[in-house]
């Protein structure tokens, strides 16, 4: 049995705010604590933590709004209180999840003190900038990330396309850390009659589900543009378009889809059961890490459009359990749209393989993996201080 670690995760997002990030550090926190290594969290002050103090498993700091993202703060820095408390309470290693002033103070902290760190790249912020009108800052970010992550033991992402192209830009020591899906929660059996008929949907109409964050980085526009193609191509078939998530962008696709039904933000068995009631997923994005509702989407049976990166490039095989297009080729992402939905016996089998490779995916062996990681950054920490990885 592998020696027991004490591990702290810091981050400015944890359940139960809802996006992938803090999805993926709840699953990998109470995955540690199952296997018995101690897991303390540093992370901002929530709503929910009003009458909350902090213990020898938690520290709350201060947060700070991000704008055109209510419900996410940055952290304050916090280096001198992580100072005093790693003084008394060594950690094995760290495991910094975010790049905000919370994760800098950190990895200041942890250098100072010889602590081991390992990184995670978790969102491809250099990415969003141009999509804020921020352009001009995306050399900068990406710099800062660069420098930030390179001075971890360690920097660890999500998928093969995200490691080739960090290390395609200057970053070092990248490994690969997967995600996982629940697939008992998010599984076809889910589907809700009751549902699709509040939908106004029979048992062969076709739901065309969207499930994320509504905001300019997801490429939304495709969205519209695509349906309205597969309308165009398929009028014989009573398509609708549902959409569940919030974000800025909210009231422009509400009018710019006066059709479509918004269901808003849904979480835990409500999100799952509007999985699987629909038939179709259509995931436009081109700036995921990841992209976690791919493999929620394939767990429940959902024939899956996507680009061919991130996930959907690690778990979609083109013409199998999904249908994928070349980053950025519009007119071939219509076109995979249209191949899912060709004839119903494609739809079929494309869901039914979806299922069966999505089961196979749980969160166990993405544990494991994560485990050999810590141990092993653990080990180099003993020998060699922080302070003597640099660049």
């Amino acid at each position: 049995m592998s020696a027991k670690l004490h591990v702290t995760l810091i981050t400015e997002t944890f359940p139960p705010e809802i996006n992938g990030v803090a999805n993926t550090l709840g699953r990998l926190c109470d995955g540690l604590r199952l296997r018995g290594h101690r897991v303390e969290l540093v992370r901002p002050r929530q709503e929910e933590d009003q009458v909350r103090t902090a213990d020898d498993d938690l520290l709350l700091c201060r947060g700070w709004p991000i704008p055109g993202y209510p419900g996410l703060q940055w952290g304050q820095s916090s280096m001198h209180k992580l100072l005093r408390r790693w003084t008394r309470q060594r950690p094995d290693v760290l495991y910094i999840a975010t790049e905000g002033p919370l994760g800098l103070s950190a990895l200041r902290a942890a250098k100072r003190l010889g602590i081991t760190v390992i990184s995670g790249f978790h969102t491809n912020f250099q990415q969003y900038t141009s999509q804020y009108g921020l352009g001009v800052l995306t050399r900068a970010l990406t710099h800062y990330l660069r420098w930030f992550h390179n001075r971890s033991q360690m920097t660890v992402v999500p998928s093969v396309t995200q490691k080739q192209e960090l290390g395609r830009r200057g970053f070092d020591r990248i490994e690969l850390l997967s995600r996982g899906v629940d697939s008992q929660l998010f599984h076809p059996a889910k589907r809700s009659t009751e549902l699709r008929e509040c939908w106004g949907l029979k048992a062969d109409d076709i739901a065309v589900l969207h499930v994320g964050r509504l905001a300019p980085e997801k490429n939304l526009g495709l969205l519209k543009t695509s349906f309205d193609a597969l309308q165009a191509s398929y009028p014989q078939l009573n398509l609708k378009m549902i959409v569940v998530g919030d974000g800025p962008q909210r009231a422009e696709l509400e009018q710019r889809l006066p059709q479509a039904i918004f269901c808003g933000t849904q979480r835990g068995e409500a999100l799952a059961m509007h999985y699987a009631s629909a038939d179709v997923f259509v995931f436009p994005s081109m700036t995921e890490t990841f992209g976690n509702v791919v493999l929620e989407a394939l767990a429940s049976g959902l024939g899956v459009i996507a680009y061919d990166e991130a996930a959907a490039a690690q778990h979609i095989r083109h013409g199998h359990n999904g249908a994928l297009a070349m980053p950025g080729d519009e007119e071939g992402f219509i076109d995979a749209a249209r191949w899912v939905l060709e004839d119903s016996e494609t739809l079929r089998r494309v869901r039914l393989n979806a299922r069966q490779h999505a089961s196979r995916q749980g969160w166990d062996a993405i544990i494991d993996v994560f485990e050999r990681q810590l141990h092993s950054a653990s080990q180099v920490g003993k020998v060699m201080p922080l302070g003597q990885v640099q660049l």
